[in-house]
């Protein structure tokens, strides 16, 4: 056999001319990796469009496509049929604003009446249908948790209905009962189709479909229209402290609303979860999210829902329910049903009505427990599937398999150092990954937040995006993933600066100088992969630690990555060959996270976004840029979280340069509808909230007649100055920066219009007058203070807790007893007390005694000798308030809340 010798020529380099890099004929090599470089950038952008529209079609799949609504025929009977429940909701809403102590709230409570009535006289033989119209005693709530903590709420002439339905020949079926609960009262800002005239009409429809199947049952399904629940949840404290049919109650439904239509989400559940697997059971379209309730447990999201009522001091465990879609529009004038989607309420609808079935039939629910310690004790995992299969376990159960994944995780972090040598440069290695990770979690974080801060400059409104919930893509999505692509680039510059460093000095032999740069890619790939896992179990500790049932979703983004690239890239020697990470481990490891994770994180955006509507509590407070901020740092969380994975993938080709390109035109793009409100930031459907109130202020009286001043006050919950409001009000004479204490808040910052005293309106404001000051034998300084509200049946005292320690409320008239006593905590030195009356001709005149402190004489050296505050509310548009309101924009929308004042209001105060 004869060898052939293989000869290989060089030549000496020398200057390279026009002709070696180009000829007549083709492309020069730069010309070809430039090619390269767009089409590996566009590869790695499609790559980007992928993952977010097969988020986005997990979301539409099981958020957005409701199933087609029922009609009466369709249904049946003894089916839920949308058609008829929605008739009640259309009725309802066309009431208009219906708040406790209204007319219009006595005509929608005589609606629900007559239909319950109507469905009692077509029941089945064999079902019993109770109805009542219950008025409880005067009351006092005091809860501790959420919102309420430092609070007192005084309730007096409510009115409920409450509905039984059981069996008529099985009378033991009332021993037990699961209740279903919601509020007909609205604020006094909105028709409340959403909030909560859609949960009405669900709620008669369940009424009319269970009493024809309730024949059947072992226990009974007692049904609350509760009034009240606007002003503070009041109207479920009275019904579950005093109605007598609560001693049979073994569970509670709450339905809800903070928005209107779309799938309602179940958003709390627990303490006891036989209830909800009940549901999983029964459920046709299952929609439950446990992230949802760590965002409302956590104290992020500001609200309370009857829910905390029944837990709280009822003892009971249940399910909460909620519309979320179309949050902007709540408690405002848009809360109307035509925002109701068809479909919206068929899915609720037929799951309630099929779980009340199995609940009232089953053996189990009279053994449930109704001592429930509190929101703490929610011991459930939970979530939904495509909107088609439901999963629950126990916490215990998921901190087990956290642990067992974290110490798996961490096994294999040692194995793969053990297999990079087990050295110093493999610990080196490992921390310049992580280095990258932090690198692309600082500037992806810097970047949103200067876009945060020069939002507010740039556009007519800082949060422009609230009726176009898609432009925070732009806004803040886009700015995220350049400033995660630069940072990681960054990070992996230095990865790869020491890995070329080490291959240098110890396999300069094996390799030429192309693969040589191509193992430095591989290595650095393969550290940043697994970079993004540790990344993920750090996520997955740290909720485990803070309890967060939510940390299920770090289990998808740690389990499949682990286990592909165990099955196809993972390297079982030092000697063996690298190669480049496929794109099948890419799509393999992200696949199961983006379907899991798109319907929780868009939807806590679209919470987010709509919340940002309001989201100024005391109105100028905050920065401008603080709601940007956050919505920018949620969107910068998620792309670093998410896009972990995919982020290496962008190096290849050297494309990093096309790829920001590309991200900076669509961020131009957005800003530019943005400033040029080609996308307007409000319109007629979605408004800016605004509180515009004609106030009455009995402690700054004017210098001419000393009678107390009167103005027009217009402040905003949507973060923002009044330049496009004022043009509208041209001539009015508003002057804005002013400050206003409210008692239940304070605006920092908002517009005045001083008015001419009005002698009609001065008669109804309050007095607040001192009888008795004295110590008694205990050493204890006491105050008694007499006070009337004039024609208010609204009103908020606030009392300085540096002074005071307890107080005791009666009525002059009778001294019955509306608040017995004991001590009171107060936020920021404050207790608020709130009253509401269910009836016009309500109390009035009252008596107050004041329990001071021992050291409250501290008062009169430190200057704040203000002892007590009080806001009085009148439904009443005055002749100059209504015409300012007229002259609004259209797309301005009077926020309405249980704190908020009403259109005429009255401010007083008592000083030490």
């Amino acid at each position: 056999m004869v060898r052939q010798r293989l000869t290989v020529r060089t030549r000496v380099p020398g200057p390279r001319t026009f002709d070696e890099d180009h000829d007549d004929k083709g492309p020069s090599l730069r010309d070809v990796s430039e090619k390269n470089t767009r089409g590996a950038a566009f590869e790695w952008l499609l790559m980007l469009v992928l993952v977010g529209y097969a988020a986005w079609v997990t979301y539409y799949f099981q958020v957005e496509q409701l199933p087609p609504p029922l009609s009466g025929i369709g249904a049946g009977i003894p089916g839920f049929a949308e058609e008829r429940a929605y008739e009640h909701v259309f009725a309802l809403s066309n009431l208009g604003p219906h708040p406790v102590g209204t007319s219009a709230l006595d005509d929608a409570i005589q609606y629900v009446y007559s239909e319950l009535m109507q469905i009692k006289e077509s029941a089945h033989d064999y079902v019993d249908v109770e109805v009542e119209v219950f008025s409880p005693n005067p009351g006092l709530e005091r809860m501790t948790g959420g919102v309420f903590f430092g609070k007192s709420l005084v309730y007096t002439n409510l009115k409920h209905l409450v509905v039984r339905i059981s069996p008529s020949d099985f009378m033991e079926a009332k021993e037990n009962a699961i209740l279903v609960s919601s509020h007909i009262d609205t604020v006094i800002t909105s028709p409340g189709a959403g909030d909560c005239s859609s949960c009405v009409g669900v709620m008669l429809e369940l009424v009319r479909a269970l009493s024809h199947r309730a024949h059947r049952f072992k226990h009974s399904v007692i049904f609350l229209f509760n009034t009240g629940e606007e002003e503070g949840l009041v109207g479920a404290h009275s019904f579950i402290t005093q109605h007598p049919w609560t001693y049979s109650i073994r569970a509670a439904i709450d339905i809800e609303a903070m928005g209107i239509g779309g799938k309602s989400l179940l958003f709390q559940a627990g303490p006891d979860k036989w209830l909800l697997e009940m549901y999983k059971k029964v459920a046709k379209y299952p929609s439950a999210q446990i992230l949802a309730q760590d965002v409302f447990h956590f104290g992020l999201i500001k609200s309370a829902t009857d829910f905390q009522v029944y837990v709280e001091v009822g003892g009971l465990s249940g399910l909460d329910f909620a519309h979320v879609e179309n949050g902007a529009i709540y408690h405002t004038k848009n809360d109307r049903s035509g925002h109701l989607r068809p479909g919206s309420l068929q899915p609720i609808g037929r799951d309630l009505l099929v779980l009340l079935d199995n609940v009232a039939l089953s053996d189990d629910l009279p053994f449930l427990s109704n001592n429930a310690t509190g929101f703490e004790q929610m011991e459930t995992v939970y979530f939904d599937i495509l909107g088609r299969w439901m999963v629950t376990y126990s916490l215990r159960t998921a901190n087990t398999l956290h642990v067992s994944i974290l110490i798996q995780g961490f096994i294999l972090l040692i194995s793969s150092l053990y297999l990079s040598g087990l050295g110093i440069a493999a610990l080196i290695e490992l921390g310049l990954a992580i280095l990258t990770i932090i690198l692309t979690w600082t500037i992806a974080s810097v970047h949103v937040f200067l876009v945060a801060v020069i939002l507010p400059h740039a556009s007519p409104f800082p949060i422009p995006y609230i009726t176009h919930s898609w432009l925070a893509v732009g806004l803040f999505g886009v700015p995220a993933v350049m400033g995660a692509l630069i940072g990681h680039s960054l990070g992996r510059a230095l990865l790869k600066l020491y890995i070329a460093k080490n291959l240098d000095k110890g396999s300069s032999t094996r390799f030429s100088k192309e693969l040589s740069a191509r193992h430095v890619d591989w290595h650095a790939e393969r550290w940043l992969f697994k970079a993004g896992l540790l990344q993920w179990m750090v996520v997955l500790g740290l909720g485990t630690w803070i309890r967060a049932g939510s940390s299920y979703i770090a289990l998808f983004w740690i389990i499949p990555p682990a286990v592909v690239y165990g099955l196809m890239e993972a390297q079982f020697s030092p000697k063996q060959n690298l190669r480049a990470l496929q794109r099948a481990t890419l799509w393999l490891s992200m696949i199961a996270g983006v379907v899991v994770s798109a319907v929780p994180v868009i939807r806590l955006s679209g919470v987010l976004i709509g919340n940002l509507a309001r989201f100024d509590r005391n109105p100028g407070s905050v920065p401008l840029w603080t709601g940007n901020a956050l919505t920018g740092g949620l969107i910068a969380v998620y792309v670093c979280l998410t896009l972990v994975y995919l982020l290496p993938f962008a190096h290849r080709s050297g494309g990093l340069g096309w790829i920001l390109a590309a991200l900076m035109s669509v961020f131009v793009v957005t800003m530019g509808l943005v400033i040029t409100q080609v996308v307007p930031a409000f319109n007629d459907h979605v408004g800016r909230a605004l509180n515009v109130v004609h106030v009455v202020d009995t402690v700054n009286v004017d210098s001419v007649g000393g009678f107390p001043s009167q103005k027009i006050s217009i402040s905003a919950g949507t973060p923002g100055g009044f330049e496009q409001e004022l043009n509208s009000l041209q001539g009015e004479n508003f002057t804005c920066g002013k400050s206003i204490d409210f008692v239940s808040h304070y605006v920092k910052s908002g517009c005045e219009k001083q008015l001419e005293n009005d002698k009609f309106i001065l008669k109804g404001q309050p007095m607040l007058n001192i009888e008795k000051d004295k110590v008694n034998k205990a050493g204890i300084r006491v105050t008694s203070v007499r006070y009337t509200t004039g024609s208010s049946i609204r009103w908020n005292l606030a009392f300085n807790t540096t002074a005071v320690q307890a107080f005791k409320l009666e009525t002059s008239s009778d001294r019955q007893v509306l608040v017995p006593g004991g001590a009171i905590e107060g936020v920021d030195g404050w207790h608020n007390m709130q009253f509401i009356s269910g009836e016009t001709q309500g109390p009035n005149d009252f008596y107050l005694t004041l329990y001071w402190h021992p050291i409250a004489d501290a008062l009169k050296t430190n200057g704040d000798n203000l002892l007590l505050k009080l806001r009085t509310d009148v439904n009443l548009v005055t002749p100059e308030l209504e015409r300012v309101l007229m002259k609004l924009p259209t797309w301005c929308a009077l926020f309405g809340k249980s704190t908020a004042p009403y259109p005429l209001t009255y401010l007083a105060e008592l000083k030490v």
